[in-house]
């Protein structure tokens, strides 16, 4: 047999090339699971081109390194079928190891394929060496080389399976990987050279000569290889980049919805995403049989607050106003905002006396004062209700159904709620129900007094009290007076109710004087029908003997319109009661048709200042001339002078530096139910 041995630079070069092309595959695994589905085929095709020439060139190079006495030569077809068998078994290695599980069966079928897949490159290549007589082959060698092949290819996919998704420390795993792959191909390799005997007086044959192809298939296959990794090195940097631009813009899309959603004033959803909401929960509602309220609530007064204050102003009552409305939801429903001071309420509920106990406590709960730029400022809710499925089955009709009854609470005194009704643009009905209703309610007692207190100016003592009507209605809760007196006087109701008014205040200020309030005054409002009865003196006499009270504890309030109607008469009225000792207010004073006029004629006790002049207390305003010449008036006529509607600390100092006796206003104390008035008071 012809004596060989080996190049080792060569012998070097192969390993180093077999060990790249393993590292490469490696990556090239890694890339395939990132990607997607058509990307990962041209990776997929792009990996095991380059697996395949490394391995095929790892073996060429072997071959090359083989130093013989005599110059061999290669086929050239046969010489390109082995890298074609190379890349075919790169292929399918590549491709097996990306799937999510490689159990062990699967794993023993790829290593017998892949194997089978090197050994035929190997053997295709020795069969492309030209030489005469034909290589002698041992087949105990032959066997060990193919075994080494099954081997090397079981370790090389099982490496690069479980490499192929790691994230800690990669490079040095897959370093170290690619060294015992390239050990596992290289091993396989001369082994199998082990197995060829070159007869003695061989001799070569015309080809491809091999002084200069093992430095062309070095070059060729690193630069591939070195392409192959460089291209999957930065791609996967332009991946990970893109990941990262990805979230950042999964970040601003989920931010630019959430503005597309929610109002970025106070947080809460838009109509928009409200409406969206409504369609799936009428739709649940409609499978279910589910019952709801849609409420349609508006800040009264708050474009006076935009106007007066400023929209920045106006953005920070909304915020305020909206942090009242929450605790009394208690995360019950969905509160949305319409725009500007409108906003939609969703409730789940089971009776309508639900949501007018939610609308009512929301009422309640705009009642405080505002501080808002360092100013009180007060406002007040309109609510309107409509319920699913009575007032509509559709988002549309719902909404449109609560808008209408919320402008009604707008257009009958405000601060309320009112559910809707079909026919509730027709005002006549409504009256007619409103009266049919004030009837009940006074056959059943519905009404109820809070108590408003006076306070002595300066000193700040509890002079007494003015009587303020309320309606506990049986369904819509606490009604203001707005919302019912001008019916009931309207349709002659105001008289019964006018009467009870006055037996149940001089009953409550009874009962005070006897647990020891002796000092106490009541005032009671008398609309202009009242006033025009005949019987009124001795009504109101009968009633104060009732409950053994002195006349000089009850004041009657009138407005100058209601005494203009039948001036001489309510004079004469008025003159009676006020010679018995029973007290005569002027309410709203400053605001009535020809109040200088009828000034003097009136037999009163006192002026009430109008709120309307209260709110301003700039000293070189018009309102403030005009109330420093009623007080004038009033002190040359000797009468006591009342600041109602005082709200802040500037109103009550100036109010009281122009010389006025008595102040009335929600700073000094709200009107209040008459069983929280001494522990009130023994508090303060």
């Amino acid at each position: 047999m012809m004596v060989t041995h080996y190049n080792f630079v060569l012998v070097a070069i192969s390993f180093l090339v077999a060990v790249v092309a393993s590292y490469t595959a490696l990556d090239m695994a890694g890339r395939v699971m990132e990607v997607k589905s058509r990307a990962a085929r041209w990776w997929l095709a792009g990996g095991g081109t380059a697996m395949g020439i490394g391995i095929w060139a790892m073996h060429f190079i072997g071959m090359l390194a083989m130093v013989m006495p005599v110059r061999l030569a290669y086929n050239l077809p046969m010489t390109l079928l082995s890298l074609l068998l190379g890349i075919a078994a790169s292929l399918f290695a590549l491709r097996l190891v990306c799937h999510s599980v490689l159990p062990v069966y699967r794993l023993i079928f790829g290593s017998i394929t892949m194997g089978s897949g090197i050994v035929a490159m190997h053997y295709t290549g020795m069969m492309a060496v030209e030489i005469s007589p034909a290589i002698i082959w041992d087949p105990f060698w032959v066997a060990v080389s193919i075994m080494v092949a099954f081997i090397a290819a079981g370790a090389a996919l099982y490496l690069t399976f479980r490499l192929r998704m790691r994230r800690r420390a990669v490079h040095l795993y897959r370093a170290a990987a690619a060294c015992v792959m390239g050990v596992g191909i290289a091993g396989m390799h001369y082994t199998g050279m082990m197995a060829a005997h070159f007869p003695e007086h061989g001799h070569g044959a015309p080809g491809l000569n091999s002084s200069w192809i093992a430095l062309l298939v070095t070059l060729v296959s690193l630069t591939i290889l070195g392409i192959a990794l460089l291209t999957s090195v930065f791609d996967a940097r332009l991946h990970d980049k893109t990941n990262e631009l990805v979230s950042s813009l999964a970040l601003a899309n989920a931010e630019l919805a959430k503005r597309a959603h929610y109002d970025g004033l106070t947080g809460l959803p838009n109509r928009g995403w409200l409406e969206e909401q409504l369609a799936v929960i009428l739709d649940n509602a409609h499978r279910e049989n589910g019952r709801f309220a849609l409420m349609f609530l508006d800040l009264d007064d708050f474009k006076q607050v935009n106007d007066r204050l400023g929209h920045q102003s106006g953005d920070l009552l909304l915020v305020e106003a909206v942090a009242r409305m929450k605790p009394v939801l208690a995360d019950r429903g969905i509160l949305a905002r319409q725009g500007g001071d409108e906003f939609v309420l969703f409730m789940p509920i089971e009776r309508a006396i639900e949501a007018a106990g939610i609308a009512k406590k929301l009422v309640e709960s705009m009642a405080a004062l505002y501080v808002v730029a360092e100013q009180s400022v007060r406002v007040s809710l309109s609510v309107g209700i409509a319920l699913y499925p009575e007032d509509g089955r559709d988002v549309r009709e719902l909404m449109f159904n609560a808008d209408t009854a919320m402008y009604y609470t707008k257009q009958n005194g405000r601060n309320n709620f009112h559910f809707y009704q079909k026919r509730m643009g027709d005002r006549q009905i409504q009256e007619n129900q409103l009266v049919g209703e004030l009837h009940q309610a006074l056959r059943n007692q519905e009404f109820c007094l809070y108590y408003q207190p006076k306070f002595c100016a300066p000193t700040g003592g509890v002079l007494g009290f003015e009587a303020l009507i309320r309606w506990q209605h049986p369904e819509r809760g606490m009604l203001a007076p707005d919302s019912f007196l001008p019916c009931a006087e309207k349709f002659g109701l105001i008289i019964p109710l006018g009467n009870w008014v006055l037996d149940e205040a001089c009953r409550q200020l009874a009962q005070w004087r006897a647990e020891g309030a002796t000092h106490w005054s009541v005032a009671v409002n008398l609309s202009a029908l009242q006033l025009a009865q005949p019987g009124l003196v001795a009504q109101v006499l009968t009633c104060l003997e009732k409950y053994q009270l002195p006349p000089d504890v009850l004041t009657l309030e009138i407005t100058e319109t209601s005494a203009i109607n039948n001036p001489q008469e309510s004079a004469s009225r008025l003159a009676q009661l006020k010679a018995r000792g029973v007290k005569i207010s002027i309410d709203d004073f400053g605001t009535g048709y020809a109040n200088l006029l009828y000034l003097k004629a009136l037999p009163a006790s006192e002026l009430k200042i109008d709120r309307a002049f209260i709110k301003d207390t700039d000293p070189n305003s018009q309102n403030t001339a005009i109330v420093a010449l009623i007080i004038d008036l009033a002190r040359s006529l000797k009468l006591n002078v009342v600041a109602e509607g005082v709200e802040t600390v500037a109103q009550k100092n100036f109010f009281t530096g122009l010389g006025c006796d008595v102040l009335q206003g929600y700073l000094l104390g709200k009107p209040l139910p008459a069983k929280s008035v001494i522990p009130l008071l023994h508090k303060r």
